[in-house]
């Protein structure tokens, strides 16, 4: 199947490969010439702008959008409205706020152009593990690109069905999901970030107690020096909190036990203040999420061993850097 890869960074890039791993053909484009020459000897067709890339494609057209959210998203779907025909379809797989997505809809709906909200998880393992897709939109385009769904998800693997569910057909057990009207899968994509924020905080709560427990400050015989690198490897086995994040900061800790490598800077893409911006709109509670994202606003301002545990897990499943201290500084964080 053709389609079109607009933007390809961390995610973007890889997704490409993916998609001509499994015997699609894909016109890639962004603004740094290098990496579409790069992907091009990979077996991708290059193209210079966006007019080559809808050029090069056969109606009914799909381009795929993987660019930071706001402005560079919000610019090329405009650029495109004026480029595609009705029964194309523009798949934004970055990490819109849903309410865009629905306007966006709207603006193309009487253009007959399709928009599919797509909330992709995976970060810079996906190459190789496949993504995790929350799909919103037009569910009759959302169908016609299965095949492309398909092939960047990760499949069932080893995972067994969850018990009850073994008569459901679902494609969620392949790794992907149609979710609902246009905004559903980057509402759901939402929840998901805001819950993650939840889960790495309180790993990295529980491993700064841990590093505390040898503090000056115990009684004697109540403080133990406890290897942390050792504790994470041990819970990634048989243990009920053991996860992809788990393993993540066992990694980082084997390489850097100390974590010297880390400030502890803490950044937030957005999506961990949407989702309690929507806790607020629907009245739902949501303490731990909410003081995960305020914890996050905080690590900016002192480090702890938790915030540096927050990075290794940021770096390891997104490739998420910190930005240097002159950065942190021209930036008043």
């Amino acid at each position: 199947m053709q389609i079109g890869m607009i933007g390809l960074g961390r995610m973007g890039a890889n997704m490409a490969r993916r998609l001509i791993k499994g015997g699609h053909e894909c016109v890639v484009f962004d603004r740094n010439a290098e990496t579409v020459a790069a992907l091009a000897k990979e077996g991708a067709i290059g193209a210079s702008a966006l007019e080559d890339v809808v050029k090069e494609l056969k109606a009914p057209r799909a381009v795929w959008i993987m660019l930071p959210s706001g402005a560079p998203t919000e610019e090329t779907v405009v650029a495109l409205s004026k480029l595609l025909s009705a029964g194309d379809a523009i798949i934004d797989g970055g990490n819109s706020f849903y309410k865009d997505d629905v306007r966006r809809s709207t603006m193309l709906k009487p253009a007959g152009i399709h928009y599919l909200d797509v909330g992709t998880s995976g970060g810079v393992w996906g190459l190789e593990r496949g993504y995790c897709m929350m799909i919103g939109g037009d569910q009759s385009a959302a169908q016609r690109l299965a095949p492309i769904f398909a092939t960047l998800a990760p499949g069932p693997g080893s995972i067994p069905k969850t018990a009850g569910r073994e008569q459901t057909k679902s494609t969620a057990e392949q790794g992907y999901l149609y979710c609902g009207g246009s905004g559903a899968g980057h509402f759901v994509k939402m929840i998901h970030n805001g819950i993650e924020y939840g889960l790495m905080q309180a790993y990295a709560e529980g491993f700064d107690i841990m590093k505390g427990a040898n503090s000056e400050n115990l009684p004697a015989g109540l403080s133990y020096d406890l290897n942390l690198a050792d504790i994470a490897e041990l819970w990634r086995r048989g243990s009920v909190i053991s996860s992809w994040l788990l393993d993540l900061t066992a990694i980082a800790l084997a390489s850097d036990a100390k974590l010297d490598a880390y400030s502890g800077h803490v950044e937030d893409s957005g999506e961990g203040r949407w989702t309690i911006q929507a806790a607020l709109e629907e009245g739902v509670s949501a303490e731990v999420l909410s003081t995960a994202l305020y914890t996050r606003f905080r690590s900016r301002l002192e480090h702890t061993f938790a915030e540096k545990i927050l990075s290794a897990m940021r770096k390891g499943f997104g490739g998420h850097v910190e930005p240097p201290p002159a950065i942190k500084m021209k930036q008043g964080l």
